[in-house]
């Protein structure tokens, strides 16, 4: 195993361990017992992660990236904007079932309990999603809708709002508290983002 390799390899170990670890305990997590879970020491996390909040922002990169890697597919070019968004709706609403639901949920709300007693964490969060969303911005900025472009800073303003109502929607389908939520209701509820033209049609 060459240098490179090996490095990858403990990267990758560290990742795992952490995401089990942070998931657990959230901000009380000891790098000791992510280092223990890896077969590797503190030294390691340093040196590849710089701090524990660099693991944690690694982690959500990590836990990130194939996720909007699926949406790309799932959302092929040539659609219109609301064709986009309800294939992007469907994507979202089939994720709510699959068999790792409730673990990236309960991830997701431990980030944010951790986000919200460190104020470095939070900052370091929060740039490091932007970044992750900028692929949906990118994905749905200049695709046709009622005869004009969507420009970028409209497809930004669409992701944000696509991000709060999915996020709540998300939640509530592995906790039984949306019933009735399935695929259609997604769509329908994205598409109305989308019809309701104050979203899109602010100016640059």
């Amino acid at each position: 195993m060459t240098r490179a390799e090996a490095k990858e390899r403990n990267r990758r170990a560290l990742l795992d361990a952490a995401f089990q670890v942070v998931s657990r305990d959230g901000y009380r997590a000891r790098l000791d017992e992510i280092a223990d879970r890896a077969d590797l020491t503190t030294g390691a996390i340093y040196s590849l992660f710089g701090s524990k909040n660099g693991l944690v922002v690694a982690l959500v990169a990590d836990y990130l990236r194939p996720y909007y890697e699926e949406i790309e597919q799932a959302v092929p070019a040539g659609l219109d904007l609301q064709e986009a968004v309800d294939a992007f709706a469907r994507y979202y609403r089939r994720s709510c079932d699959a068999p790792d639901a409730l673990s990236r949920l309960s991830l997701q709300i431990t980030l944010l309990d951790m986000a919200l007693h460190d104020p470095d964490l939070r900052a370091r969060l929060a740039t490091s999603v932007r970044a992750q969303e900028n692929h949906l911005i990118a994905l749905f900025t200049g695709r046709s809708h009622n005869g004009s472009v969507v420009t970028s800073h409209q497809a930004q303003r669409l992701t944000t709002a696509l991000r709060a109502l999915f996020v709540g929607l998300g939640q509530g389908v592995p906790l039984g508290l949306a019933p009735g939520a399935d695929e259609q209701y997604f769509a329908d509820t994205a598409r109305a983002l989308v019809s309701g033209m104050s979203l899109i049609a602010a100016t640059e």
